[in-house]
């Protein structure tokens, strides 16, 4: 077993000024907890699965990094992207260094996308998901921020099975 050693842990978003704000600055926190737990180990660490299923820190890395382009780019903008993989299998080329600065560079362009929309109830110009639903960006906005929580946890265990740091 690995020894646990604490990271310096952050406190949530202290904004509820407006509702475009508030929900942006929860998502970038939770996107900064993603790269913050895929930071500083070996690729060959950061890419060992610990579970079962595959899943591997730089995997969750790559596979949010597709969220982002499916939701924000693809399904609300409406941009003609090459279909989006969900998966997280990863390729010899796929070291930490690059992955994070894809997602770092797919989050730049969604936060763009949402602070060019002056309502968040305006519809996703294609219909998306498995249910193949329009939907509005404030759906978006909370989906994501529920799918990148969600990975953000796996993280965390990832991290502390990976080298024992612990926190945010």
């Amino acid at each position: 077993m690995t020894e646990t050693r604490p990271h310096r842990d952050t406190s949530p978003p202290g904004t509820d000024d407006a509702e475009r704000p508030t929900l942006l600055a929860f998502l970038n926190y939770l996107r900064e907890a993603v790269i913050t737990k895929a930071r500083g180990l070996a690729d060959p660490q950061a890419r060992t699965p610990g579970v079962p299923s595959g899943t591997s820190l730089l995997g969750l890395v790559k596979h949010l990094t597709a969220a982002e382009r499916y939701w924000f780019v693809r399904s609300f903008e409406g941009a003609d992207i090459a279909p989006v993989d969900f998966g997280m299998q990863l390729t010899d080329e796929d070291g930490a260094e690059e992955l994070i600065a894809a997602y770092r560079e797919a989050v730049a362009r969604s936060n763009a996308i949402v602070e060019a929309c002056d309502d968040l109830s305006r519809p996703c110009a294609r219909a998306a998901g498995a249910a193949g639903k329009v939907r509005s960006l404030r759906w978006v906005l909370v989906h994501m921020i529920e799918e990148t929580a969600r990975h953000a946890g796996h993280a965390d265990i990832l991290r502390e099975q990976a080298d024992g740091a612990v926190g945010r």
